[in-house]
């Protein structure tokens, strides 16, 4: 037997091996779940049509392979991304709602309708969440939602959105929640309120001795 297909084979051993312990670390402890938040599953089916909605926006946003190509390399990262967004969303929620903030409709539409007259229309509007941030259209007014809720909060607390007060609220908020990723997609800082890639040792490759080489 040749030394590659020795080592493949050697390598292909024990992948095998960790998948029950890397299932163990996540998903048996919440089957089909992306991520728990406050006892609330997100399903990994959620997510990817979270994912889908972006990619078909996407797509109906370009006129060429070309361009959905680019589009797509610029955001290789979606799945987690869009998960972080999904998670960091609750967390925000959670933070304003401690600190008494709400946010109604009236104001989402008000900060739309600014927004779109900024960006020459709705379309206009919609194409710049879509590239900036990895916002579908359908999920434009959530989005804005959110956006004022972390104005408020930030204006409650009497400081900004970048400053330390801001995301020590996150941060309490995140500890409230529980949150918990599966580990496919990372973990979660608690202190930063924000999604980590995990840390996956090397697999070290096993190559067989002088004597086996030959075999």
């Amino acid at each position: 037997m040749h030394r590659r297909r020795r080592t493949a084979l050697v390598l292909s051993a024990a992948l095998a091996a960790a998948a029950p312990l890397l299932t163990a670390c996540g998903s048996d402890a919440h089957p089909g779940a992306a991520a728990v938040v406050g006892g609330q599953r997100i399903t990994v089916a959620q997510l990817e049509n979270r994912v889908t909605e972006v990619r078909d926006a996407q797509r109906a946003a370009v006129t060429d392979e070309a361009q959905y190509a680019q589009a797509i390399a610029k955001t290789g990262t979606l799945t987690r991304d869009v998960l972080h967004g999904m998670v960091l969303d609750q967390v925000l929620h959670r933070a304003a709602e401690n600190a008494g903030v709400s946010v109604n409709r009236k104001e989402v539409q008000e900060l739309r309708s600014g927004l779109e007259e900024q960006a020459g229309g709705a379309k206009g509007l919609e194409t710049a969440w879509l590239q900036q941030y990895g916002i579908a259209p359908e999920r434009l007014d959530e989005n804005l939602l959110l956006q004022l809720e972390a104005q408020k909060l930030a204006g409650k607390l009497g400081t900004g959105t970048g400053d330390p007060a801001f995301w020590n609220a996150l941060s309490k908020a995140s500890k409230q929640l529980d949150v918990d990723l599966n580990p496919r997609y990372g973990t979660w800082d608690v202190a930063k309120s924000t999604r980590v890639d995990a840390k996956t040792p090397w697999v070290r490759e096993v190559t067989t001795t002088g004597s086996e080489q030959s075999a």
